[in-house]
């Protein structure tokens, strides 16, 4: 049995010399090298940008997004949508794991596990698409995958349902990022506040900022903005158009008493909502870019021409015990849990 680089650019077809998340195109074949874990694929869970854009190009029409889904992982081995540049996470069982593997330890053959590592660097082959959840993101299928060496993974928890565990794994890293960046008595702004990432983030920025500090949602409808509303850890959600720069800026302005944000997290999935972000920021303050819709050629030279002297952080879907972190807001937060549950379980 041949041995594959942990990182897996043994599986990169086209262009040589890359790791597989920029890679055009894998190689998807399902026998594994002696390093690297089968996995039978149960659901994926789709990147919110990619899965938004999917969408409206399919018209909504479900038949057509299983077609283009299908062809684009015929394409190119692996869930990378070209336009977002994402991909997803994935639910299945452990089949087969190479005598050589030495990745994270305790793996067991017949597990259930969520990988958490995106899609777009995942091998990934779709044999049937079974059933697709559009409200939620996630696919049904049956196919196979493969996990690298170096690829991280969770092992789901008896006490939750997997499609709820799923939906939480999917944005961990956003919570517990956030768990690291808000400090006591922040003013912490968290743009797309009623979405999957945005009601994580507003646990853990509720936690770290404490009494004397003070969170803020933004979120762009009233169903959403009462969704925030309802967890009881904002003290204010704003109705705004995160695209609406402007507009942002104001709402926040007068929400801080002209302060402005110490911390602002980005959640939402469209595009155009950089400057939205830098201007409810303080100068010296930070910007943490979660949405995959980021363009950070917009944030960089958006930053410079209004004169925003701000730090900006490119949202990294990984932090040391992201999956704990963000499982155990669903333990503390029994509000959160029920919310969670109606929307994604």
């Amino acid at each position: 049995m041949r041995r594959g680089d942990p990182y897996g650019t043994h599986r990169v077809l086209e262009p040589k010399g890359l790791l597989p998340q920029p890679a055009w195109k894998l190689d998807n074949n399902m026998e594994i090298y002696s390093n690297e874990v089968l996995i039978d694929v149960e659901v994926l869970n789709i990147d919110s940008a990619s899965f938004t854009q999917i969408e409206a190009e399919a018209g909504g029409d479900e038949e057509k997004i299983a077609r283009k889904m299908s062809a684009l992982v015929a394409e190119r081995g692996k869930h990378h949508n070209p336009v977002t540049g994402s991909g997803g996470m994935l639910i299945g069982r452990v089949e087969e794991i190479g005598p050589a593997w030495k990745g994270k330890a305790g793996l067991r053959v017949g597990q259930r596990l969520a990988t958490l590592v995106s899609l777009s660097l995942t091998p990934l082959r779709i044999d049937k698409i079974k059933k697709i959840h559009k409200d939620i993101d996630q696919v049904e299928i049956e196919g196979k995958a493969i996990l690298f060496e170096s690829g991280i993974y969770a092992v789901l928890p008896d006490d939750m349902p997997q499609t709820l565990s799923l939906a939480v794994l999917d944005v961990a890293g956003a919570a517990a990022q956030t768990a690291k960046l808000v400090r006591p008595g922040d003013r912490v702004v968290i743009i797309g506040a009623g979405g999957k990432s945005g009601l994580l983030c507003l646990h853990e920025a509720k936690k770290r900022a404490g009494v004397t500090g003070q969170v803020i949602g933004i979120a762009p409808r009233a169903a959403s903005k009462k969704r925030a509303e309802s967890t009881g850890l904002c003290d204010t959600v704003l109705m705004a158009d995160a695209s609406d720069a402007l507009d942002v800026m104001g709402k926040v302005e007068e929400a801080t008493e002209g302060k402005m944000a110490d911390v602002t997290i980005n959640c939402v999935n469209i595009p155009n909502t950089e400057l939205s972000s830098i201007l409810a920021t303080r100068d010296g303050g930070l910007v943490y870019f979660f949405s995959m819709a980021t363009s950070f050629t917009a944030a960089a030279l958006g930053a410079e021409g209004v004169g925003k002297d701000v730090n900006m952080i490119i949202g990294n879907g990984y932090t040391r015990d992201h999956a704990e972190i963000s499982l155990n807001i669903m333990r503390e937060n029994p509000v959160l849990r029920k919310i969670f549950e109606e929307l994604y379980a």
